[in-house]
């Protein structure tokens, strides 16, 4: 029978684009044999443009959420999720500098959120906005104090290729032995 809610151990890759999330959450994903959720608001852009206003945002965080909640009750030891909605949140603020109030009613409830670093080169996949420095640092920021205000726990995962799957597996050993 497959292990489910509170046996479950949920994992949630949070931060800028072009921060190796969707390859971490690969590798992650084959090192502990679990199921990948996949980021909702990439399918969207490739599908509608990255030209998207505040509705459009608020549709991707409500299906996000759906996704990742019907990946937890298939059940399974651990879960990756490629994102969930507080890195919707955080986009809200990038692209408007504000947040709708439908956003208010997510909270943050994977077991773990691996922050990832802005250390690893920027890579333009034709659905990237935000390339600067500067922007990149902006959008880190605003990604940390999400994770903060609403209290989840998170520890920073920094790192090139094997570096970064050996740092994540060793936050996630720490704080979810």
């Amino acid at each position: 029978m497959a292990t489910r809610g509170a046996d479950m151990k949920t994992i949630c890759l949070h931060g800028p684009e072009s921060t190796g999330k969707s390859t971490l959450a690969t590798q992650l994903a084959a090192h502990l044999g679990c199921e990948i959720v996949p980021e909702y608001g990439r399918a969207y852009c490739e599908q509608h443009g990255t030209d998207i206003d505040m509705a459009a945002l608020l549709h991707i965080a409500q299906t996000q959420a759906r996704m990742n909640r019907a990946a937890r009750d298939r059940g399974g030891e651990w879960l990756i999720l490629d994102t969930d909605p507080l890195v919707t949140i955080v986009w809200a603020e990038m692209m408007f500098g504000a947040r709708d109030p439908g956003f208010a009613s997510f909270a943050g409830d994977a077991d773990l959120y691996l922050l990832l670093d802005i250390d690893l080169p920027f890579v333009d996949d034709g659905l990237r906005v935000y390339a600067g420095a500067a922007e990149r640092a902006r959008f880190f920021a605003l990604c940390q104090r999400e994770l903060e205000n609403h209290k989840v726990n998170w520890a920073l995962v920094s790192g090139a290729r094997d570096a970064r799957l050996a740092n994540a597996l060793a936050r996630i050993k720490e704080r979810l032995a």
